[in-house]
């Protein structure tokens, strides 16, 4: 199954306010939820992928951004849910960028088998999935990047060489004070390999305008002027 291409939805600005961001984030709603990857439909539109540790507060900040309660489904018994979600963004029923849900990681109640079946899924979608544009990697400051969140790190370095968008975020801002979080942001840019980092407070909605707005300008990349045809041989330049 593939989704057709579409343009940017008409009527937001180019360089959109927090207000812009917001509303097109609130646009999303569900387009289908895969077990594999081969499962999962061809996306021509931008793709972002959101992921990180079972209890980092994923859910919470997808539903967040979009400003719905119940998007992102939050389980109970965290590592449970083991499907990859797609979430469609556009104005007026025009897709213009997808957000993908990927299942959290390295919680202990999960089985070996669960979890070696799922780290080489996801690593499979890291490393091949096309249309995956951006990543988002959200994790608790409090506990900092762990091993997992490395070794994810390293293996989509390559990509992000190769222009894949990364940001890190440091969920649960608000359990930390600034000093705290002023430390947090130093330490995991250094960790981050050029990323963006930002501090993020569902609570206190910290950071949710700035992340909104890049996730819009990640989505919607500037069109680069068209090439001047080639002078003719033996003219000067005007």
């Amino acid at each position: 199954m593939s989704t057709t291409p579409h343009a940017p939805a008409p009527g937001l600005p180019e360089l959109p306010d927090a207000k812009a961001a917001l509303g097109w984030m609130h646009t999303a709603r569900f387009l289908t939820t895969a077990a594999q990857l081969h499962h999962l439909p061809e996306i021509t539109v931008p793709e972002i992928a959101f992921v990180g540790r079972s209890n980092a507060g994923k859910s919470t900040c997808i539903n967040t951004l979009t400003q719905q309660r119940q998007l992102a489904f939050a389980s109970k018994k965290p590592g449970r849910t083991q499907h990859i979600n797609l979430f469609a963004l556009g104005r007026q029923g025009v897709m213009d960028a997808v957000l993908a849900d990927l299942p959290g990681y390295g919680y202990a109640a999960v089985s070996r088998d669960d979890k070696q079946r799922w780290q080489r899924v996801m690593l499979n979608y890291l490393i091949s999935r096309e249309s995956l544009t951006a990543i988002v990697l959200l994790c608790d400051p409090r506990l900092g990047l762990t091993e997992l969140d490395e070794a994810l790190l390293d293996a989509v370095r390559p990509r992000v060489e190769a222009g894949l968008k990364f940001l890190v975020l440091l969920t649960k801002a608000d359990k930390l004070t600034r000093a705290e979080q002023a430390k947090a942001l130093s330490i995991t840019r250094l960790q981050a390999g050029g990323g963006e980092v930002r501090m993020f407070s569902a609570l206190k909605r910290q950071g949710v305008d700035e992340v909104a707005q890049l996730l819009w300008q990640w989505s919607h990349p500037a069109m680069e002027p068209a090439a001047a045809p080639d002078a003719e041989p033996g003219s000067e330049p005007v």
